[in-house]
Parts: structure tokens; sequence; C-alpha cells
């Protein structure tokens, strides 16, 4: 079998953030949606998601209008 070195550009990674625990983030996030979609049918949590997309997409041209950058579409 041949090994494999791999090799870590850690430039591109930055610093760890003192006092931030990714993980620790991550499974408090996703407590708080389970918590606001426990109950929820399949077509309410549909909806929720189509909404954020909404949002994100808002956000999205917000951000690219400050940026001084347009699509084609637009």
């Amino acid at each position: 079998m041949k090994k494999l070195r791999v090799y870590v550009d850690t430039s591109v990674i930055g610093e760890a953030i003192p006092g931030f625990d990714c993980v620790k983030m991550k499974r408090e996030i996703q407590a708080q949606i389970y918590e606001e979609t426990k109950n929820m049918t399949p077509e309410e949590q549909r909806e929720r998601l189509r909404q954020a997309g909404e949002r994100a997409a808002v956000r999205r041209k917000e951000k690219q209008r400050i940026d001084g950058v347009f699509s084609a579409t637009d």
C-alpha cells in the first residue's frame, strides 16, 4: 500500500479564535432549529426554508449593491 502525504497550508486557515468553540456553537444552533421546527408539518418546514432562502437572497443582493457588484440578471 502506498502512503499518501498531505500538506496543509495553514496560512489560509488562520488562527483559532481564543474562547470560540465551533462545535459547541453548531450544536447550540442545531438544538435551536430543532426546538423551532419539532412540531411543524413537512409543509411548514418547507415554507420556513423557502422564506429563509428569500431572506438570504435579499441580503446577498444588498451586499452586492453595497459592494458595487451587480449581476447581469439584475
